[in-house]
Order: structure tokens, then C-alpha cells, then sequence
């Protein structure tokens, strides 16, 4: 009996200790690849951290250059608001000028318009003026060939020439001016002067003689020869045509004669100055 209990009791304990010993050998014929294992895992566990490291110092690296980028991002907006702004202040600047230019160019034009207007009004005024001084020249030259027949070719020709420059533009108004004003005051000094000169006269018959000729005005002229025989008063007429001439009366009374003699004597001091009293009536018919 007690050999049995000692057998039941340890065929029970080594029912119970031979799953604990199984378990114990499986475990130490395990334990190198725990071993090897857990050393893997270590390893790999301080790789995960060393990447993780790395992976933080990139994503504080890239937050970084995040922070950078927003930073610049907003400083290059806030710099490009105010480049906009300044450059809206250029442009309105520039706007505020163009209207003043274009202003300026209106009141220019305008200005411009204006001169134009009166250079073209001066031209006109011009051209009317040279054509009125013209006009007066051609009368002038009319009144001169149709008057007293005395330097007619030397007076007409100077009125013949100014009318010529006029005409063609050669002589400005200015000059034109002066030249036809010289010419009257010639004309204005002829017709008042009394002139006596020696030169050869035509008479009526065609026989050329030399004179004294006594010139009064351009009213009057009489003459008479050097031998003191022959007379004649410029007569004027008015022809067939309706047109003024002048002819030589040399049939003269002893009175004329006299008369005419007397105020050649007086005008070349043969005789003191004294009044003469010449036949006027005779100039007019």
C-alpha cells in the first residue's frame, strides 16, 4: 500500500512537473531566438527612433522653412501693396499731369489757331494794303502821264517801277510805303515850287528851239527863246475823245508877251522881284 501511494504520487507529480519541464526545455530551446529577436527589435526600435528624430528634425527643418516662406510670403504681399499703392500714386500722379499737358496742349493749340488766324489776317491785310498801294501807284502814274507834260518819262517811270515791285512782290509794303511817300512828297514839291531851266522845246509848228522855260507848279508853264523873240503859253484842251491834252499857244498879244517876259526876268534876277500878273486864263479852256 505504501508503495503504491508512493508510486500514484509520483506518477502524479510527474504528471504535473513533465509539462512544466516541457515547457521549461521548450523555453530554453527557445530562448536564442527570443534572444536574437528582442536584439532585432531593439535594433529596429532604435532605427524607428533614429528615423523618427530624423523625421522631426525634417518637419522642424520644414516647418522652419514653412515659417520662412509665410514670413517672406507676407512680407512680399505687404511690399507688393505698397509697390501697388505707390504706383497707383505714380499713375494718378501721371494721370494729374497728362490732363495738365493735355491742358497745356489745347490752350497751345488754341494759341496756335490764334496765330494762324492773325498771320493770315496780316497776309490778307498785307496782300489788301500792297494792292490798295498798287492801285494808288497806277493812279498816281495816270495823274502824272495826264498832267503838266513836263519830266514826264523820268517821274512816270519811278511811280512805273514801285507799281512793278508791288505787283510782283519785289518790295514789301513797308518799303512800298516809303518809296510812294517819297513820290508824293516829289509830286506834292512839283506841283508847288516855281522852276525856271534852259532846254530845247518843240513848238507847235515842230521846230525845236532852245528856252527859257518857267515852270509854276504843275498849273503853269511858259517860255521864251534865247534871242527873246519867241513866246508860248502850255495850253490845255480837251480832245475829240473826252481826254485832257496839252498844246503850245505861241500866238500871244504884246501884253502876254510881256507878261511872260517880266516873270522870266524876275525869276532870273534880271529884274527885282515885283508882281507879275500872267495870263492864267490862257492854262484853262
Amino acid at each position: 500500500m505504501r508503495k503504491t501511494g508512493v508510486f500514484f504520487y509520483i506518477s502524479m507529480l510527474m504528471k504535473f512537473l513533465f509539462p512544466i519541464l516541457f515547457l521549461a526545455i521548450f523555453a530554453l530551446a527557445q530562448q536564442p531566438d527570443s534572444l536574437q529577436r528582442r536584439t532585432a527589435l531593439l535594433a529596429e526600435k532604435a532605427a524607428l527612433e533614429n528615423d523618427i528624430k530624423k523625421l522631426n528634425a525634417q518637419i522642424a527643418q520644414t516647418d522652419s522653412l514653412s515659417k520662412a516662406e509665410k514670413k517672406f510670403s507676407l512680407e512680399q504681399q505687404a511690399r507688393q501693396k505698397a509697390d501697388v499703392e505707390r504706383r497707383k500714386g505714380e499713375i494718378g500722379q501721371l494721370n494729374q499731369k497728362l490732363n495738365e499737358l493735355a491742358a497745356d496742349m489745347r490752350r497751345e493749340k488754341v494759341a496756335i489757331a490764334n496765330s494762324q488766324i492773325r498771320a493770315e489776317n496780316a497776309t490778307a491785310t498785307r496782300k489788301a494794303l500792297a494792292s490798295q498801294l498798287a492801285s494808288h501807284c497806277r493812279k498816281l502814274e495816270d495823274f502824272i502821264k495826264n498832267g503838266l507834260p513836263f519830266d514826264i518819262d523820268s517821274r512816270a517811270e519811278r511811280v512805273s517801277v514801285l507799281c512793278r515791285d508791288l505787283e510782283n512782290g519785289t518790295a514789301t509794303e513797308e518799303e512800298g510805303f516809303s518809296r510812294l511817300r517819297a513820290v508824293y512828297t516829289e509830286e506834292i514839291r512839283f506841283g508847288d515850287e516855281v522852276q525856271i531851266s534852259s532846254r530845247s522845246i518843240t513848238r507847235s509848228t515842230g521846230e525845236v528851239i532852245n528856252a527859257n522855260v518857267l515852270r509854276i507848279g504843275n498849273q503853269w508853264i511858259v517860255y521864251q527863246d534865247d534871242a527873246g523873240l519867241l513866246y508860248g503859253v502850255l495850253n490845255r484842251k480837251k480832245g475829240k475823245d473826252g481826254k485832257y491834252e496839252y498844246v503850245w499857244k505861241e500866238e500871244l498879244s504884246f501884253e502876254e508877251r510881256q507878261a511872260v517876259k517880266t516873270a522870266i526876268d524876275v525869276k532870273l534876277s534880271r529884274k527885282p522881284p515885283q508882281m507879275v500878273v500872267l495870263p492864267l486864263s490862257l492854262s484853262i479852256n
